[in-house]
């Protein structure tokens, strides 16, 4: 099991609320709250849908990163995983994260959600479907690289996933990790690297120094190499290179 398997670490949870105001909109699939926003040019072809952390969809900065993705030209779609339950923004003295992480085995909520998700995306014109996943959601972008779902894959920072789900994957694959990660650290990656070669797919491992879990979605816009380690990563992973 690579990181702490179900449990929700606080490195998680913690982190810097980015400025700005989200410009997205939200619509319902198949009872399920998704927040979607349109490149500049209106079309559905290139999409990205973005799996999140455990902040969930409506988390400012998870809206920003989606409306990052949609300046840059693609159609995104970022679902609610967590059916309204999402680790609240401001985390009181009272939340229980044992018992949130344990409610409910996840795979029986969020499957259902990706995959009438990934149908309906389908079915209004998205022919290219990228999925972009950030510590919780990382472990769903392996599951769904296959034939017929997604097209390609983006983590950064996974968590909450094992050995089986990176050996899921079919589809090309990029991973982005900090230098200084206490959930995937070094072993973990080495660990998926070996996995991943096995399927023989075309993948990417780059590894940021100086950063923490989390930079990609909570950095500190105040130090350099944050900002740095987030902007940079990409959703075109190359063929069969490894940085770490």
């Amino acid at each position: 099991m690579f990181g702490d398997g179900e449990t929700l670490s606080p490195c998680c949870t913690t982190g810097h609320l980015h400025e700005g105001e989200p410009t997205g909109n939200y619509r319902y699939i198949d009872g399920c709250q998704v927040y979607f926003k349109r490149p500049p040019s209106g079309s559905s072809e290139n999409a990205v849908l973005l799996f999140t952390d455990a902040m969930g969809h409506s988390y400012t900065n998870n809206r920003l990163l989606a409306d990052n993705f949609a300046a840059n030209g693609f159609f995104v779609v970022m679902p609610d995983l967590f059916r309204g339950d999402p680790v609240p923004d401001i985390i009181s003295a009272g939340f229980d994260a044992h018992k949130w992480s344990t409610a409910e085995p996840q795979l029986q909520q969020t499957e259902p959600i990706i995959r009438a998700v990934i149908e309906e995306m389908r079915k209004h014109g998205c022919r290219f479907i990228a999925a972009a996943g950030y510590c919780f959601g990382a472990k769903y972008v392996m599951r769904y690289l296959l034939p017929g779902a997604l097209d390609a894959g983006f983590i950064a920072h996974p968590n909450w996933f094992d050995s089986d789900d990176a050996l899921c994957v079919r589809r090309p694959l990029c991973v982005v990790a900090g230098e200084n990660d206490m959930v995937f650290g070094g072993e973990q990656r080495r660990q998926m690297e070996k996995l991943l070669k096995t399927t023989g797919v075309p993948y990417q491992m780059t590894v940021y120094s100086g950063v923490q879990h989390g930079f990609a979605v909570r950095c500190d816009p105040k130090k350099a190499s944050e900002v740095f380690a987030k902007s940079r990563p990409s959703t075109r992973p190359s063929s069969g290179s490894s940085s770490s």
